[in-house]
């Protein structure tokens, strides 16, 4: 074994996403579709992130997986439902119809829309991104993730990740998390929850 795999075996968090992609692997492969959607939410610094990028980097079937992480689309520290709202309009209602979505990247630094991008509705589809699981997504989404995390490892892993850009912004979008969470019941719209420590 090598030691950056018993390394990872130790930590508790690495064990725990580790599972989840197991389990979301085998439930891929159960979706009978070429193009299935996987929706992954929980709040900041729960871990999707990194469970998006392990599912691509195992993804079980024949071809490219698009990846789309809602940190791209929301239009600043306000902007959880309105980010959400673009992606049910512009990705998963069109990939959902067999149409090309088209959304637009929004530029952080300039506060502003940037690039666009296209997305294949042929091909599968992971969207990850705090609020994502509301009850007009949830539909869209043929595996619904929910991860549940403490919040005092949740704000270490986020602030030592996004430092001093995010601190003076934490309360903020905790806040429009926590209405999520109350509105949308996001847990009880997943079909997979997991825990991470």
């Amino acid at each position: 074994m090598s030691s950056a795999l018993s390394r990872s075996s130790l930590d508790p968090v690495a064990v725990a996403l580790e599972t989840a992609a197991a389990r979301v692997i085998s439930a891929v492969t159960q979706v009978a579709a070429s193009n299935p959607v996987v929706l992954i939410d929980g709040r900041s610094g729960a871990g999707k992130s990194s469970l998006a990028r392990m599912l691509v980097a195992r993804w079980p079937l024949t071809g490219r997986v698009q990846l789309i992480a809602l940190d791209s689309l929301y239009p600043g520290w306000d902007g959880l439902e309105a980010g959400v709202e673009t992606a049910r309009e512009q990705i998963l209602v069109p990939h959902a119809r067999g149409l090309i979505g088209v959304w637009q990247r929004w530029d952080w630094q300039l506060d502003q829309p940037a690039e666009a991008h296209a997305v294949d509705p042929s091909l599968p589809l992971i969207v990850e991104g705090a609020g994502l699981l509301t009850p007009s997504t949830a539909r869209l989404g043929d595996i619904r993730l929910w991860l549940e995390s403490p919040v005092v490892s949740r704000r270490h892993r986020a602030l030592t990740r996004d430092g001093d850009t995010y601190r003076p912004h934490w309360e903020r979008w905790a806040r429009q998390e926590q209405r999520h969470v109350e509105e949308d019941d996001p847990m009880g719209l997943a079909t997979h929850v997991f825990r991470v420590p």
